[in-house]
């Protein structure tokens, strides 16, 4: 093996991918798998998806039910972690709600003014307090067991405000569409927990890091593709596997120097 190749491998280790049956969520466990770490899916879903099961015959790869939003469901998942395999090493806080351009009309994409409450508690339950719910249970055992990797998956909608004009198109369909403020204000929120996180647990050597990724190409509308891309210097949507290399690096001894940080992968659209 390569200077190369160990920096970035993860045999031996063990993660734990919260939502990992969604879009991203499948190919982080994806990518972890295929580096060599043993993964844990977490998410509400009743079992994986059929890609991570066939994933899962020659990969370890096991899936837990869980609701991040209630402490003892993680602790529990955690017990059963650590009698299958171990500690875990890595801990990709993945799981979010958001309302993408394709969602029908509800209270989640109305107008600021009539925004619920509602709403906005539903996604600051699971975006930020399940991000510390998981850090604060998975997270004290990496502590305690000499080390590890955090990877929060904040947004580039958690550095600069979304742009409305972005979603104009739907009104002429009738169906107005807006960004919800909880999605960018919880995504904000998510950077500075990492760094909260980084400096408290520093001297443990449980680095926290954030992943802020653009728009992912999911068969959006033609309409929306066309006004996203336009605001984004490479000029399209992030490929659902273009995030890989950034969850590896911040997972393996390749950042090892690297904690508090926050990894822009956005295709250029905060660069101007």
């Amino acid at each position: 093996m390569t200077y190369i190749d160990e920096l970035f491998n993860l045999n031996g280790k063990v993660a734990v991918v919260t939502g990992g049956n969604g879009q991203l969520g499948t190919e982080y466990t994806q990518a972890l798998a295929q580096a060599g770490a043993k993964v844990a899916v977490f998410d509400i879903q009743d079992e994986l998806n059929e890609s991570l099961k066939k994933l899962s015959e020659s990969s370890d790869i096991a899936f837990y039910k869980v609701d991040i939003t209630k402490k003892e469901e993680i602790k529990d998942a955690l017990n059963q972690i650590e009698s299958l395999w171990s500690v875990p090493n890595i801990l990709i806080n993945n799981a979010a709600l958001d309302s993408p351009p394709g969602a029908g009309a509800g209270d989640e994409n109305k107008s600021l003014e009539d925004y619920s409450k509602e709403s906005w508690d539903a996604v600051w339950g699971v975006n930020v307090t399940g991000t510390f719910l998981c850090s604060q249970v998975i997270g004290a055992r990496m502590a305690e067991n000499g080390g590890g990797s955090i990877i929060n998956i904040s947004s580039h909608y958690g550095l600069v405000s979304p742009d409305q004009r972005v979603y104009k198109y739907r009104e002429k369909k009738g169906e107005p569409f807006v960004k919800p403020i909880s999605y960018s204000a919880t995504k904000s929120a998510i950077l500075n927990l990492t760094r909260y996180l980084a400096a408290y647990w520093g001297d443990k050597s449980v680095r926290v890091n954030s992943l802020a990724p653009g728009g992912v190409f999911n068969n959006q509308d033609e309409e929306f593709l066309q006004e996203y891309n336009k605001r984004v210097p490479l000029g399209r949507m992030a490929k659902s596997n273009e995030y890989n290399g950034a969850i590896l690096f911040l997972s393996s001894d390749a950042s090892s120097y690297v904690t508090g940080s926050i990894l822009v992968a956005d295709g250029g659209y905060t660069a101007w």
